[in-house]
């Protein structure tokens, strides 16, 4: 744009609202590669690895590089473990102390006759 309409990169930067420091940047990171290479390598031998055991065999083989950047490569490398699925839980069975009822009157609720008792008592009975 500056040699099109013969502009400064300051009155060029104005007129598009862009700061000129963001014109002038450049990234200092260094090429990520290898260490793609290498975690990829890690995550296709050890498939159940997250990015945290990743992080630690690659700093004991040397690599110096912090979690947050593993973090970041392992996501963009599409290595994201799935979540484990809860595994069901088998309700125990209620134990019922009370025996089965044949026939009709068998097992009788403790409420009602405690109940049926305390009325009778209190008429006197």
């Amino acid at each position: 744009m500056c040699s099109d309409w013969a502009v400064s990169i300051r009155a060029a930067c104005g007129a598009i609202g862009f700061y000129r420091l963001t014109f002038h940047y450049k990234s200092r990171r260094a090429d990520q590669a290898a260490v793609e290479r290498r975690i990829k390598e890690i995550c296709e031998t050890r498939v159940r690895y997250g990015y945290r055991r990743v992080h630690v065999l690659l700093d004991r083989e040397g690599w110096r590089i912090n979690i947050k950047k593993v973090y970041r490569i392992y996501r963009e490398l599409g290595m994201q473990l799935r979540n484990k699925t809860p595994k069901r839980q088998v309700k125990a069975k209620r134990r019922d102390d009370r025996a089965e009822a044949v026939g009709p009157n068998d097992v009788w609720a403790m409420d009602f006759s405690m109940t049926s008792w305390r009325r009778a008592r209190s008429f006197g009975f």
